[in-house]
C-alpha cells in the first residue's frame, strides 16, 4: 500500500531545452499540479508594474542577476496563494540560499532533475530557424522548411537567433550547470533528488509518470473513465 503525502510539493529541473516545459505541462495536466514558474511570475510582476516587478526589471534591464532575497521574497508570497495545492515550482530555487530559505517555509518532497546530455541541447536548440518578419519558427529535425535556408510562404531568408547559435546555447549550458549543481547537490543530501536521463522527452516521460504515480493519482486517468 501506497502512503501518500496530503500534499505534494515538487520541484523540477532541467537545463535550456532539455523538455522541462514539456515534461512539466503533462505533470500539470496528469496530476493536477499547480505550477508555479519564477518566469513567468517575474514576467506577470514587471508587466503589472508591482513594486517587486519594478525592482526585478531594473537588475534585469542591468544584465544583473535579481538577487536571492528578492527571488525568495517574490516566490514565498506566491506561495502562500497556493498552500492548499500540490505544488510544481519551476526556475526556483537557483542558488542554496534561495533553497535554504524555502526550506523554512515550503519543504521540498521531490525534486525531478532532467539529466539530458549538453550535446543532444545543443543539436536540439541550434537546429531552431525563424523567419523574422512573420515570427514564423522552424526546425531542421521536426519542421524543416520545405526549400532549405527560405520561408514556406514568403520564400524569404530564414536567419537564426543569437540565442540559438552553438556558441552562445553552449556558455548557456555551461552557466547553468554552474549555478545549479550545488541545488542538485543540497536535495541530493535531503534524498528527495530523482534524477530522469535521456535524449527524448516522449521516453523520459513515461519514466516521471511512473514515479508521480507513487505520490499521487493520475487524474486524467479517472477523468478519462468517468461515464457521460
Amino acid at each position: 500500500m501506497v502512503v501518500r503525502p496530503l500534499l505534494l510539493r515538487a520541484l523540477i529541473m532541467g537545463p535550456p531545452g532539455s523538455g522541462k516545459g514539456t515534461i512539466s505541462s503533462r505533470i500539470v495536466k496528469h496530476f493536477a499540479l499547480k505550477h508555479l514558474s519564477s518566469g513567468d511570475l517575474l514576467r506577470e510582476n514587471m508587466n503589472k508594474g508591482t513594486e517587486i516587478g519594478i525592482i526585478a526589471k531594473t537588475y534585469i534591464d542591468q544584465g544583473r542577476l535579481i538577487p536571492d532575497d528578492i527571488m525568495t521574497q517574490l516566490m514565498l508570497n506566491e506561495l502562500q496563494t497556493l498552500e492548499q495545492h500540490h505544488l510544481l515550482l519551476d526556475g526556483f530555487p537557483r542558488t542554496v540560499p534561495q533553497a535554504e530559505a524555502l526550506e523554512k517555509r515550503c519543504p521540498i518532497d521531490t525534486v525531478i532533475d532532467l539529466d539530458v546530455p549538453f550535446e543532444t541541447i545543443q543539436q536540439r536548440l541550434t537546429a531552431r530557424w525563424i523567419h523574422p518578419a512573420s515570427g514564423r519558427v522552424y526546425n531542421l529535425e521536426f519542421n524543416p522548411p520545405k526549400v532549405p535556408g527560405t520561408d514556406d510562404i514568403t520564400g524569404e531568408p530564414l536567419v537564426q537567433r543569437d540565442d540559438d547559435k552553438p556558441e552562445t546555447i553552449m556558455k548557456r549550458l555551461k552557466s547553468y550547470e554552474a549555478e545549479t549543481r550545488p541545488v542538485l547537490e543540497y536535495y541530493r543530501r535531503k534524498r528527495v533528488l530523482e534524477s530522469f536521463s535521456g535524449t527524448e522527452t516522449d521516453k523520459i516521460w513515461p519514466h516521471v509518470h511512473r514515479f508521480l504515480q507513487t505520490k499521487l493519482p493520475d487524474v486524467s486517468q479517472k477523468e478519462t473513465a468517468a461515464p457521460d
